[in-house]
C-alpha cells in the first residue's frame, strides 16, 4: 500500500512538474523577440497544444496536471484580485464604469449573434469568448468556465484565441497611435475600455505615455471589477436554465474563489499602503508569480485540446470574437472621438 502510494504521489507531483517545465519553456520563449509581445501565457498554451497533438494526453501523470489546471486556476484568480484597486475606481474611475458596463454587455452580445450568424455550433466557447472580450481577457474565461460548465478543451482554446488575438489589436493600437485624432488621454481610455487584457492595455498604453497608460489601467480595472457581478448574475443565470430545462433547481458549482478573489481585492485596496507597505519589487514579483501559476494551469487545459476535434468547431467562434473585436474598437473609438 505504501508503495502504491508513493507512485500515485512521485505521479501528482510529475503532473505539476510538467506543467511548471512547459510554463518555464512558455515564459523563456515570450522573452524571445518576436514572441515577447505574444506573452507567455499564448506561447505555453500552443507549447501545450503542440504536445498534445505529437504525444497525446500524458495519462500516467494525469491527477497533477489535473490539479494544476483546476487547484492552481483557482488560487491564480484569487491573487489576480491583487491587481485591483477598488479604491481607485470608486473615487476616480465611477464614471469609467459605465462605459465598462457597455463594453461587456456589447462584447457578449455581439459575439453570440455574429456566432449566430455564423451558425457556430459550440454556443459555451463563443460565450466565453464573449466574456473574455469584454471583461478582462483569459482570466475572465477561467473564472466563468466552472460556472458555464465548460469542457476543459473550451476553456483552453479560449484562453489561446484571446490571448493571441488581444496581442495583435495592442500591437495595432500602438502602431496606428501617431496616426489617429485622439490626446493621449483619450487614447488611454480608448484602450483601457476595448482591449482584452491588462497586459494588452499596458503595452498599448506604454507609448502614450505615463498620464495615458494611467487612464488606461483605470478603465481597464473598472472591466476587471465587474467581473464580480457578471459572474453572479451567470450563476443565477445558469441554474434559471437549468431549472427550466429539467424542472428542477439546478446545482451549480458556487465560485467560491471569487470570495477569495473579492478579499485579496480589498486586502489589496485598503490595508495596502495603508496599514503597511509592500515594495513595488516584491509586488512586480507577486504579480509575475500570478501569471507564472495562471500560465501553468492554463498548459493542464490546453493538454486536453485536440485539433482534430477543434478545427471546425472553433473556427467560427473565432471569426465572432475577432469581429466583435473589431467592432467594438471602432465603435468606441467614436464615443471617444468628438
Amino acid at each position: 500500500m505504501a508503495d502504491k502510494e508513493v507512485r500515485l504521489t512521485g505521479r501528482w507531483l510529475g503532473g505539476i512538474g510538467f506543467t511548471f517545465i512547459i510554463a518555464l519553456i512558455g515564459y523563456g520563449l515570450s522573452k524571445v523577440p518576436g514572441f515577447d509581445h505574444v506573452g507567455q501565457l499564448a506561447c505555453a498554451i500552443i507549447i501545450a497544444i503542440i504536445y498534445r497533438q505529437i504525444w497525446g494526453y500524458p495519462e500516467k501523470i494525469r491527477s497533477g496536471i489535473q490539479f494544476s489546471a483546476k487547484r492552481l486556476l483557482r488560487f491564480a484568480i484569487i491573487l489576480y484580485g491583487l491587481k485591483l484597486n477598488i479604491d481607485v475606481i470608486l473615487h476616480q474611475g465611477g464614471w469609467l464604469l459605465i462605459r465598462d458596463v457597455g463594453t461587456i454587455v456589447f462584447a457578449i452580445v455581439f459575439t453570440i449573434l455574429i456566432a449566430r450568424l455564423l451558425k457556430a455550433e459550440d454556443s459555451t466557447l463563443v460565450l466565453l469568448l464573449g466574456i473574455g472580450t469584454g471583461v478582462c481577457g483569459a482570466a475572465a474565461i477561467a473564472a466563468t468556465s466552472s460556472i458555464l460548465k465548460a469542457k476543459d478543451e473550451d476553456t483552453a482554446i479560449g484562453a489561446g484565441i484571446i490571448a493571441l488575438v488581444g496581442t495583435v489589436f495592442s500591437i495595432a493600437y500602438t502602431i496606428i497611435r501617431p496616426f489617429i485624432p485622439l490626446t493621449a488621454l483619450q487614447y488611454g481610455i480608448w484602450s483601457g475600455v476595448s482591449l482584452h487584457e491588462i497586459a494588452h492595455v499596458a503595452l498599448a498604453g506604454a507609448p502614450a505615455g505615463p498620464n495615458a497608460l494611467a487612464m488606461a489601467l483605470l478603465a481597464k480595472l473598472g472591466r476587471v471589477f465587474l467581473l464580480v457581478p457578471l459572474s453572479f448574475i451567470l450563476v443565477y443565470w445558469m441554474k434559471h436554465k437549468e431549472k427550466t430545462k429539467s424542472g428542477s433547481e439546478a446545482k451549480i458549482e458556487f465560485p467560491w474563489f471569487l470570495i477569495g478573489f473579492i478579499i485579496m481585492s480589498l486586502f489589496g485596496s485598503y490595508v495596502l499602503g495603508h496599514a503597511f507597505t509592500i515594495p513595488a519589487s516584491m509586488m512586480n514579483g507577486i504579480s509575475s508569480f500570478t501569471s507564472f501559476i495562471l500560465t501553468m494551469a492554463m498548459i493542464g487545459l490546453g493538454l486536453n485540446v485536440s485539433l482534430k476535434d477543434l478545427r471546425t468547431k472553433a473556427l467560427k467562434p473565432f471569426l465572432a470574437m475577432a469581429i466583435t473585436s473589431v467592432l467594438l474598437s471602432v465603435s468606441t473609438f467614436f464615443t471617444i472621438y468628438r
